[in-house]
C-alpha cells in the first residue's frame, strides 16, 4: 500500500487488482482507495486453505489473470498492483512462464507490483525488486483476533 500511496500522491494512474479478496470484499484499503480515487478491483472467490471447490477457483484465477494481461497490454495505468497474484502460480493455477512474458511485453514505464508468498524462482529472476516479510511475532498467536483497520 506504501507505493499505491506514494504513485497516487505523485499524481500517477494506479490500479490494483486484488486475486484473492471476494468481489464483495470491502477491506479498508478499498475503502481509502475509494475515498481517493483510485482503482480497486476486488476480482476473487475468497479462495483459502479452507476452500470447497478448488477447481471452480483456478478457473476463475485462470480468467483473472486473462483481464489483468488486458489491462497491463493497455498501457491506461502508470502502476498495476497484482494483490496476492503469487498464490494461483504456486498452485499450479497459472504457467509462470506466460507472465513473465506477459511482463516483458508491458509498456516501457509501467511498473507492475505483484505481492503474495512463495513467489516462482522465474518470476523473482525477471523482478527489479523482490521483497520477503516474515512474521516475527503476531498478536494472532496470543489469541487476539485479527483487529479492523490494522489487519483489514
Amino acid at each position: 500500500m506504501g507505493v499505491l500511496m506514494r504513485a497516487w500522491g505523485r499524481d500517477m494512474k494506479v490500479v490494483m487488482l486484488q486475486f484473492i479478496k471476494h468481489t464483495t470484499a470491502n477491506f479498508g484499503e478499498q475503502r481509502a482507495a475509494q475515498k481517493m480515487g483510485i482503482t480497486v478491483r476486488a476480482m476473487g472467490d475468497g479462495f483459502t486453505w479452507r476452500s470447497q471447490d478448488l477447481d471452480a477457483s483456478a478457473d476463475l484465477a485462470r480468467a483473472l489473470w486473462e483481464d489483468a494481461k488486458e489491462v497491463i497490454a493497455a498501457g491506461e495505468f502508470d502502476l498495476v498492483i497484482l494483490d496476492e497474484f503469487t498464490y494461483p502460480m504456486h498452485y499450479g493455477w497459472l504457467p509462470v512462464e506466460d507472465v513473465v512474458e506477459a511482463l516483458k511485453a508491458r509498456p516501457e514505464m509501467q511498473h507492475v507490483i505483484i505481492t503474495g508468498r512463495h513467489a516462482p524462482e522465474a518470476l523473482v529472476e525477471y523482478a527489479d525488486l523482490v521483497t520477503e516479510m516474515n512474521v516475527v511475532k503476531h498478536p494472532y498467536d496470543a489469541g487476539i483476533k485479527a483487529q479492523p483497520g490494522i489487519e483489514f
